[in-house]
């Protein structure tokens, strides 16, 4: 699968998110990139999350194992 997620930097101006909040645990490499990628593009890691999983979700497929 070649396609990116494209990820533009964000203004510093915030608001309401009126998302559920929830927690889940993560690799220690895992939360080290997506602490570069929020540096990198003026994001934080919950809207960082929040994207990676839309754009997942959208593009997951399941597929039945074959015997």
């Amino acid at each position: 699968m070649d396609e990116k997620l494209i990820i533009t930097k964000k203004s510093a101006i915030k608001g309401e998110d009126g998302y559920k909040t929830f927690s889940i645990r993560v690799k220690d490499a895992t939360a080290n990139r997506l602490n570069r990628l929020s540096e990198k593009s003026n994001r934080s890691r919950n809207e960082l999350i929040n994207m990676l999983l839309e754009w997942a979700l959208e593009h997951a497929q399941i597929r039945d194992v074959e015997k």
